[in-house]
């Protein structure tokens, strides 16, 4: 296949939306400032409100420097960047109001069509690009996740695309793969002869995700009363993490051998029936609560009736292939949780005899490979280890964690936390789509979530309130506790 020519502008439609100032413009700041925008890369934001193009630019200004503390702006940077902005009041989803878009961009034969809008629209914006002869064989069009709101929705929004766009055009944007701990855990298993031999169900015994969220929904809740933690968390950030520590080592890092290695994944996960419904998932809802040392309201109360949607799921999972077989992967994902964690934990199977007898053996524990995504990014293996200083009561051991932290690593005056987003535009502006996701990703993904739903519809699963600022439902505790194990708190 032919390399993808480089891109040489982006239409980001939703472009004064909160996603587009909070992160994308930032992003874009950023990538011109080291230099990685291609000279005469131009940005067109399209968003429905009437604004000039240099009010918007003010906007973006103050959105830059927000996110650049405690680095400042550098005035020539944010000069030659500004130039590349311009604004266009325009309906996405109306071809004759697209002619504005053909106008900005003049002769970019290139252009990246960023959807940062509600996935409803996607279907009209794509055939208002194909109308309006936007959809070129060099254009790409990225979608934001998720995809849908099940498979059937899904597989009409990209069929719909596919009309206009190939495959290798779409690039569907999941911005926990673009998180540098996210890839470094792929340099983890496949750069070191060390974890390898150890990655299967001979030596580990567990493996929990946690993705906590602190805030409630607030004014979100028309589209999370749509969607709910399963749909909106689960099918896309939680399953892609899942799949990047279970997935079998890939030919190369091209993108489709890393992609053919993730869908062999989700085509092995065990699917849920009504019982196992009841035994290996807990739904919650936040109820009123302290969070953070304030007062919480009720999801109820945000949303003002009462409501059937979950803002917690937990769900014992099962892999049925060789490698994990027997080897049961906890997954949990809330909102008004206590803290704000994404976090990755490898619980490794205790030493088979203990030498050290005594005392010592209560100090014993099993090996643990932790990797936190957020707030701060940083893996860490813990060992055990002679414990300092001498007893007469024989050999004490302590663990300690031996920790790669990038924070620690490449800390520094001006040293920046990157956006994920940054990567990832970087990779749709040359053509590079091994962090995005695929169509028959996506849609795996969506059946064995559509499984769970349909499950809990069976045996009338409603979701069990649990206060805001705790670790969600009781049951959430005796998921695991029924297997033996305990959540990593």
């Amino acid at each position: 296949m032919p390399k993808a020519p480089e891109a040489d502008a982006i239409v980001l439609f939703g472009g004064a939306g909160d996603l587009a100032l909070r992160m994308l413009f930032p992003s874009l700041y950023f990538l011109d400032a080291d230099g990685f925008l291609p000279d005469g890369f131009r940005i067109i934001a399209a968003a429905r409100s009437a604004l000039t193009p240099d009010a918007f630019r003010e906007e973006v200004r103050e959105a830059v420097i927000a996110r650049a503390q405690p680095t400042a702006v550098d005035p020539d940077a944010w000069a030659r960047f500004s130039a590349r902005i311009d604004y266009r009041a325009v309906d996405a989803t109306d071809p004759e109001s697209l002619k504005a878009i053909v106008e900005a961009l003049g002769d970019a034969r290139a252009p990246i069509f960023y959807l940062a809008l509600s996935p409803s629209l996607y279907i009209g914006v794509g055939r208002a690009l194909a109308a309006c002869g936007l959809a070129t064989p060099a254009s790409r069009i990225v979608l934001e996740k998720p995809i849908g709101r099940d498979l059937a929705s899904s597989q009409r929004i990209n069929d719909a695309l596919a009309e206009a766009f190939t495959e290798e055009q779409v690039f569907r944007i999941d911005h926990y793969l673009g998180k540098e701990t996210v890839q470094n855990l792929i340099a983890l298993r496949f750069a070191n002869t060390l974890f390898e031999p150890l990655w299967n169900n001979l030596t580990i015994d567990h493996v929990q995700i946690t993705v906590a969220e602190t805030e409630g929904v607030g004014e979100r809740w028309p589209y999370y009363d749509e969607y709910g933690a399963l749909r909106d968390m689960v099918q896309n950030h939680v399953l892609q993490l899942l799949c990047l520590v279970a997935m079998e080592p890939p030919s190369d890092m091209d993108a489709d051998s890393l992609r053919n290695e993730k869908v062999k994944v989700l085509r092995s996960l065990r699917r849920f029936s009504r019982h196992e419904a009841v035994a290996a998932s807990v739904r919650g809802q936040y109820a009123a609560g302290v969070a953070q040392g304030q007062a919480a309201e009720a999801y109820e109360t945000e949303r003002g009736a009462a409501s059937e949607t979950e803002t917690f799921v937990a769900l014992r999972v099962d892999i049925d292939n060789w490698r994990w077989a027997g080897v049961p992967f906890f997954l949990r994902t809330g909102k008004r949780l206590p803290e704000r964690r994404t976090q990755i934990a490898i619980q490794f199977k205790g030493v088979p005899h203990s030498i050290f007898g005594g005392a010592a053996d209560g100090d014993l524990i099993a090996n643990r490979l932790v990797i936190d995504l957020q707030p701060d990014e940083d893996i860490e293996l813990i060992l055990m280890n002679k414990a300092p200083g001498i007893s007469q009561r024989g050999m004490r051991l302590q663990s300690l964690p031996l920790s790669l932290s990038l924070l620690k690593a490449y800390s520094g005056p001006n040293a920046r936390r990157r956006i994920a987003y940054e990567r990832l535009l970087l990779d749709v502006i040359v053509g590079n789509s091994a962090l995005f996701v695929r169509r028959d990703e996506v849609e795996e993904a969506w059946r064995w979530v559509d499984g769970i739903a349909e499950a809990w519809g069976e045996a009338a699963m409603a979701p069990k309130p649990y206060p805001a600022g705790s670790w969600g439902p009781a049951g959430a505790f005796a998921l695991i506790e029924r297997a033996g194990r305990a959540w990593s708190d």
